[in-house]
Order: C-alpha cells, then sequence, then structure tokens
C-alpha cells in the first residue's frame, strides 16, 4: 500500500498487487459505497497469475482514505473522488508508460468510472462497470421508495440481514457487515453530489467510439429492476457510438457479482475479457 495525494491534497491509501517488471497491463480498482480496496484482493491475486499489476484506492470517505467520518466526502466530495481516480490513473500512465490501463469500477465505483470517461476516456485502453446501472433511473425509482435499504431488500423476504440484497453468499455478507470499513452509506452531502452527476451520466456522447466496455450485471440485483436499467445503459453507449461493448447478465446473481456464489465464473470473464482488450 502507498500514498498518494488526491485533488485537493487529501492523502488517499492506495492498495497495490503485483511486482511484474514487464506487467501485460495495468488495472485500476474503483470499489463501491461503504467498502475499501482491500475487498478485490481476491481478484487482484487472480489478475497478477495472468500477469497484471493492480491498484486500488480507498476512496475519499471510505477506508483508510477516511476523514471526517464514514462517508463523508467533504465538499464536492463527488467531483473530487472522481478528480483522484484521474490523477491516479495518470501517476499509473507515468509509473507504467508503455502498458495498457484498465478501470475496473462495481457500483458507486462504477459511477466514478462513468464520470471519468466522459471527460478522460482517452486514457484508460478499456472499462468495466460490474453491479452498476443507469444512475439516473435508480435515483427515480428511489425517490418513490420510503426506505432505501427496504427498497433494495425487497425481493428478498424473508431478509436474514438488511444486506441481502448483496449476495447469495451469506459468509461474505456477514464478513462485510461486521468488517469496520464496510457497511455504511455516503452521508446526505455525498450522496446529493453523487446524484446530481446523474443527467451527465446518462449522456456519454463525448465516450471515445473506440473504447472497449464491459458491462456485468447480477439479474436479480435491485440496481437495475430486472435489468431495464442496465439495458438503458448499455442502449446510452451504443446511441453514443461504442461499438465494442460485452454486456453480461448473470442468471440469479444480486449485485456484489465478485462476491456472488458463482463469483468464480463472473472472474474468469473479466480477466479473459482484460487479456483480450490488452491484447
Amino acid at each position: 500500500m502507498f500514498t498518494f495525494a488526491g485533488a485537493d491534497g487529501l492523502w488517499l491509501h492506495v492498495h497495490e498487487w503485483g511486482h511484474e517488471k514487464e506487467p501485460r497491463g495495468v488495472v485500476l480498482l474503483s470499489h463501491g459505497m461503504g467498502e475499501h480496496g482491500g475487498l478485490y484482493a481476491g481478484l487482484a491475486v487472480t489478475l497478477i497469475r495472468h500477469g497484471y499489476l493492480v491498484y486500488a484506492p480507498d476512496h475519499r470517505g471510505h477506508g483508510r482514505s477516511m476523514k471526517g467520518g464514514p462517508g463523508h466526502l467533504g465538499r464536492d466530495g463527488w467531483n473530487l473522488l472522481v478528480a483522484d481516480l484521474r490523477l491516479l490513473a495518470e501517476h499509473l500512465r507515468t509509473r507504467h508508460p508503455h502498458v495498457p490501463i484498465v478501470l475496473v469500477g462495481h457500483s458507486m465505483g462504477s459511477y466514478a468510472v462513468q464520470q471519468f470517461l466522459l471527460d478522460d476516456g482517452d486514457l484508460p485502453a478499456a472499462a468495466a462497470l460490474i453491479g452498476t446501472t443507469a444512475l439516473d433511473g435508480l435515483i427515480a425509482r428511489l425517490e418513490r421508495a420510503p426506505d432505501r435499504i427496504g427498497f433494495y431488500n425487497a425481493g428478498f423476504q424473508p431478509a436474514r440481514t438488511p444486506y441481502d440484497w448483496i449476495t447469495r453468499d451469506e459468509t461474505f455478507i456477514d464478513a462485510f457487515t461486521t468488517d469496520p470499513l464496510c457497511a455504511f452509506p455516503l452521508d446526505g452531502d455525498g450522496l446529493r453530489n453523487m446524484y446530481a452527476a446523474a443527467p451527465r451520466l446518462a449522456v456519454p456522447a463525448t465516450v471515445p467510439s473506440r473504447l472497449p466496455l464491459h458491462v456485468m450485471v447480477g439479474e436479480r440485483d435491485p440496481l437495475n429492476a430486472g435489468l431495464v436499467l442496465s439495458d438503458l445503459l448499455v442502449r446510452r453507449y451504443r446511441n453514443a457510438g461504442l461499438t465494442d461493448i460485452t454486456y453480461r447478465t448473470y442468471p440469479d446473481a444480486r449485485h456484489h457479482l465478485l462476491n456472488e456464489l458463482n463469483g468464480d465464473e463472473v472472474t474468469a470473464d473479466l480477466v479473459a475479457w482484460i487479456e483480450r482488450v490488452t491484447g
């Protein structure tokens, strides 16, 4: 792990895996809400075996980068979070100038990647969005729901925990809910800032058409209303001119695909795609 100065000078902690002198590529992971980069160690170990270097920052308000309490991003924190990701990607480009960089974002981290691509889509060689959705469509549904966790868990009753919706793997849920650096939302300002970005994300016209994009979602992920919103997301990228889009859906799987009961299958699909797009 190393520390890195974010967009406003906040020190961010970055998990680092692999020591290849001549890697096939660099994978930059953008984690979800209420978690941290260390949760992706399993994926990182697999990628290392395939010759990649892997980096995962603890986003501001998360993990060891937390300052001011869980989920507190600070003033204009959402845009700073995306700017942090861009600065780290630029740093990795300088550090590893001769290999491609692939962005991989899960859930909230996938929204950060979506916004990154609007302004800096020429920087990565490819991007993968996991457990993602059309954020504006999700917000519209949440506005009609009296309780956010109840909304997510509605299809999984009787629920054992408030987080049954993230995966069928009860072992992961128990580890997630007992991890002191997991299981919290963004604070009010952070959520409002992220939601304010949704109209921009809905119009990906500035994303380079040559960019390979991989969208991976569970068919029972409540963020997507039975794939309606992930279908919409993919359609928007196709309408924007992207031609190399891989769209994978997984029957019965929920939100946290890499930690689902079929997580090995999801990981294998993701690694195979990364190998293809990095050559």
